[in-house]
């Protein structure tokens, strides 16, 4: 394919990308309240603080006059994002596509197939993991003093926190696809495991919103054993592959 066609692929893919996110993103403007709300939970009752007519609910808090606006945009593009993940993980997939041999191509679907629920999978440990993780770092503030949280900023942290558990649960997604297409073999991905180990706790240290060792071992633990556990039926994969060459029917 020559340049400009390249370059019409990738603007087509990221069109459609950023209509899925914009949908995304009305869902979210739309939904807003109710999404602070179950954010918020781990810190405050903002639903009972609401109803209650409270002026303040723990102690998150928001100011300037633009606060309340620049938040409730950054909350429905991050609700975008993460509800039209499937959408721009297959786009993405789709503009390596055209590079593939034809059987390759089938294993798109089994990349979306694929795709989805580890996504899935990743936000909720994401979000299940939050109250935890906030009451952990809430505890290192010292008896005497008030820990003030800007709302935005908190949500800001909420929200990167779930995106980013569910981007790393594609890891075994791509992993798989790419053994599948004949890219990578299954030796090749685990011969340097202790390099992987060291790029995955490296990935989780630097990109975790938080520094705090709970959230990061909780997301560590489980990228490794999917990376050895796309390691082992690439391996599986390739046997198989090469009984078949070996014994065509």
């Amino acid at each position: 394919m020559p340049l400009i066609e390249h370059l019409r692929e990738f603007r087509k893919r990221v069109v459609r990308s950023a209509i899925a996110i914009t949908i995304g993103s009305v869902i979210g403007w739309i939904f807003y309240n109710q999404i602070i709300t179950s954010l918020a939970s781990p810190v405050c009752d903002l639903k009972a603080a609401q109803a209650n007519g409270a002026d303040h609910c723990g102690s998150l808090y928001i100011n300037g006059v633009l606060g309340p606006l620049n938040l409730q945009i950054k909350v429905a593009l991050l609700t975008g994002v993460i509800l039209s993940a499937p959408v721009w993980l297959y786009q993405l997939w789709s503009f390596i596509a055209p590079a593939l041999h034809r059987r390759e191509k089938r294993y798109s679907v089994l990349f979306f197939v694929a795709a989805t629920p580890f996504f899935v999978f990743g936000t909720y440990l994401g979000y299940t993991i939050l109250p935890v993780a906030i009451r952990v770092l809430f505890g290192f503030t010292p008896a005497a003093l008030n820990n003030l949280v800007r709302f935005d900023d908190y949500l800001d942290f909420v929200m990167r926190t779930i995106l980013l558990f569910g981007i790393a649960f594609e890891l075994p997604v791509f992993l798989l696809t790419f053994n599948l297409i004949g890219f990578l073999s299954g030796s090749a991905i685990l011969r340097p495991w202790r390099i992987w180990v060291f790029c995955i706790v490296l990935f989780v240290a630097g990109f975790t919103p938080s520094a705090d060792p709970l959230s990061m071992i909780l997301l560590a633990l489980p990228l490794i054993g999917f990376y050895l556990l796309a390691g082992a039926i690439a391996l599986l994969n390739d046997r198989r592959r090469a009984k078949k060459i070996e014994f065509p029917e």
